[in-house]
């Protein structure tokens, strides 16, 4: 052991902990308890493709290329900018998203079809008129097939360019399947089970989707104006980054975002491996599944 040691690991102790308050709470001890610890039957377990992808720190350069996708479904949009509070509450609601996520893939089957029948019953309640015209509902299967297309894919194509080990042409098949289960669960109709046709059903998407002034205003806060301390923009500006440049070039002229391939592939998608790195390196050493 050399005298940097403690100190190093100290430090990487200290950016988990860190890392898991803001992502999952105050109570995140509390929470990985009851997914990890709970006994029953899972949907999934440690050798599918879903927890790989779903516990690795590329989730989160692909939850922000996840959320600057979906804006740019107006009803979609509308609905967010209307009922989430994701001005007012964008912790809170990382956190209940990150812990929906975690609880249907790593938990058990009882607590996962809880946690569904719970944003079920909020979507029940979202609904309204778009500054279009049309009306939304949350609960509308299209809808939340847009949702989960978006997400599937962010997570996917995050994890298999930030990633140590990507996975195979077979197990990113998988792992869209392995996806869709729960989108069922939540309304879905009908969600794809390869990636081929995720792709194929994003780009049967694109006739609907526009660049909203409530859309170029979320990528704004998502990419300019994040709620946090100085200390932790840099870091969050590196992830930012790698989100960018991930999205596929008809999704940036909406939001306003440049189209720059060869700065994006020397700096933006670098920063995005770095900033992912650290993040994996830190939150390892507050490994949930070792709890006490």
């Amino acid at each position: 052991m050399t005298l940097l040691e403690p100190i190093t690991s100290g430090a990487r102790r200290g950016l988990g902990r860190a890392l898991r308050s803001r992502v999952a709470g105050e109570d995140a001890q509390t929470k990985a308890a009851r997914i990890w610890q709970s006994e029953g039957e899972r949907w999934f377990g440690p050798d599918d493709p879903v927890w790989r992808v779903h516990a690795d720190a590329a989730m989160f350069p692909g939850g922000i290329r996840a959320l600057l996708l979906q804006s740019l479904h107006p009803l979609a949009m509308a609905g967010v900018a209307a009922h989430s509070g994701y001005k007012g509450d964008p912790w809170g609601r990382l956190q209940r998203t990150s812990e929906f996520l975690a609880t249907t893939t790593f938990g058990t089957i009882e607590h996962a079809q809880e946690a569904i029948a719970r944003v079920r019953s909020i979507h029940e309640r979202v609904r309204g008129t778009a500054p279009d015209g049309r009306p939304y509902a949350a609960s509308d299967p299209h809808l939340l097939l847009w949702v989960h297309v978006t997400e599937a894919d962010s997570f996917l194509t995050s994890f298999q360019r930030y990633a140590r080990e990507p996975l195979s042409d077979a197990e990113a098949d998988t792992y869209v399947e392995q996806v869709a289960v729960v989108a069922r669960q939540l309304g879905v109709v009908d969600p794809p089970t390869t990636v081929a046709g995720l792709r194929a059903t994003i780009e049967d998407f694109r006739p609907e989707l526009a660049g909203t002034p409530a859309a170029r205003e979320a990528a704004r806060f998502l990419l300019v104006n994040p709620p946090l301390p100085p200390a932790a923009r840099p870091g969050y500006a590196a992830l930012a980054a790698g989100a960018v440049a991930m999205l596929p070039r008809w999704a940036r002229r909406p939001l306003r975002l440049p189209w720059l391939p060869v700065t994006e592939h020397v700096v933006g998608r670098p920063l995005g491996g770095a900033a992912t790195a650290v993040v994996r390196w830190a939150m390892h050493a507050e490994d949930p599944r070792q709890v006490s």
